[in-house]
């Protein structure tokens, strides 16, 4: 059975509920449609907004041949494929076929400029969908080929129209005896999402068994709690799931790192932040245990940014499957804790006369510089001298851990600075 949202999907405009400002009577994509013309275009909103919705309107009103593509799982060599079978069909349509690409956003730069010719030529009609700011995600050749328009958030009377039509007019949902006491928590919840909000009522009404379905708040919020619903990139659930692949990260275990990892990709989480969770992850968690889990990071993130969806996923998975093998230690995170401790403690103290920059005669006469011991002159390229604050002297900020990296690295401390290390 397909999901309620599914079934509810309207396929006139009459039927479309919300974006009153572009699809209302007189409104610009309105006199569009109906104009039966229809130039390239992108939707810019939040998720639920109704933009795939919108383009399957169009494509049905125009009676042309209707191509779908999502970015998270395409690849330049499929956009070819409907860019050359769009080509075919289009001597035998009176308007160029529809290309719509969800989540255009997620396309990288050669992906979007495999499209620029198609759409300079008329090929195919674009309609992009993105959650993301246009001016920053899409190439500006692209952007300047295509009307920009912005769908807003639902707003709590298009939302409780919506809620209103699932239940007395869905096929399955009208047989049940529904009664809705409370809205506050599904319009909570929902966030100006059309699709949220059906996914909610559909799995209160699904795990009530009676034949009288009472929906309130109270019952809302435990159905939510005890069933999380999908990933959802701008809520809490969002934080969880990062949360959950940093720990596993942490915790040395691979497995529970790439379902996370999984997790989030299948929810269409931006591969630029699970990059960067991977570069502090590197930093943060194993550190100086093993210092080339920065650089994988670091390569991982530049790959993705390059290669981008549905291929950046093995490059992620490779720093995943490796960060989380190699040996911890939090040693450097926990070193520069304490010094901004310290520091804060502290405050602005002086820094040594030694160690002072001397660029001027003044400066060497008042004694900047004077006595500082350059270390590549000594034996080892290393003299004992004092590097902290004359407060400070002897302070210890970094503390190696157990494992064999950093007990190379403190038994070389201990050679140099003997009694310091001990």
């Amino acid at each position: 059975m397909e999901p309620l949202a599914e079934r509810l999907r309207p396929s006139t405009l009459d039927n479309y509920i919300g974006q009153k400002h572009l699809v209302g009577k007189d409104a610009v994509m309105r006199r569009m449609i109906e104009s039966g013309r229809i130039s390239s275009f992108i939707l810019w909103g939040p998720p639920g907004t109704g933009k795939t919705t919108l383009a399957h309107i169009i494509a049905n009103k125009l009676e042309v041949p209707f191509y779908t593509l999502n970015a998270v799982a395409s690849g330049v060599k499929d956009v070819r494929e409907v860019i050359e079978s769009a080509q075919k069909n289009r001597i035998f349509a009176k308007n160029s076929p529809i290309l719509f690409i969800d989540e255009i956003h997620r396309f990288n730069k050669s992906q979007q400029d495999s499209l620029l010719a198609a759409v300079e030529r008329g090929i195919v009609t674009l309609i992009g969908a993105t959650t993301e700011n246009p001016s920053f995600e899409i190439i500006r050749p692209l952007l300047s080929r295509c009307q920009l328009y912005i769908l807003k958030s639902l707003e709590k009377g298009d939302l409780l129209e919506l809620l209103d039509r699932a239940i007395n007019e869905d096929i399955y949902l009208k047989q049940r005896h529904i009664t809705v006491k409370e809205t506050d928590a599904l319009l909570r919840f929902s966030g100006g999402d059309a699709r949220k909000l059906l996914n909610t009522l559909e799995l209160v009404v699904e795990a009530d068994n009676s034949d009288e379905v009472v929906i309130t708040n109270a019952i809302v919020t435990e159905r939510l709690q005890q069933n999380p619903l999908a990933y959802d990139k701008n809520g809490e659930m969002h934080y969880d799931i990062i949360s959950a692949y940093i720990k596993s990260i942490r915790g040395s275990d691979p497995d529970g790192a790439l379902y996370w990892l999984a997790r989030m990709i299948q929810g269409g989480e931006d591969p630029s932040f699970i990059a960067r969770r991977l570069v502090i992850s590197a930093s943060e968690d194993i550190g100086l245990a093993n210092p080339n889990a920065l650089l994988i990071a670091n390569a991982a993130f530049d790959a993705v940014m390059k290669i981008g969806w549905p291929e950046g996923r093995i490059p992620l998975a490779e720093a995943t499957v490796y960060l989380a093998t190699s040996p911890k230690s939090n040693s450097a995170y926990m070193g520069i804790n304490t010094a901004l401790g310290l520091v804060e403690q502290t405050g602005n103290l002086p820094v040594p006369l030694h160690l002072r920059n001397a660029p001027t005669k003044l400066m060497k006469e008042l004694g900047y510089s004077d006595g500082y011991k350059y270390a590549h002159d000594y034996d080892n390229h290393f003299v004992e001298q004092q590097f902290l604050p004359d407060e400070l002297g002897g302070t210890r900020l970094w503390t190696p851990q157990p494992n064999p990296a950093e007990e190379k690295m403190k038994e070389r401390m201990r050679y140099l600075w003997k009694d310091r290390y001990q």
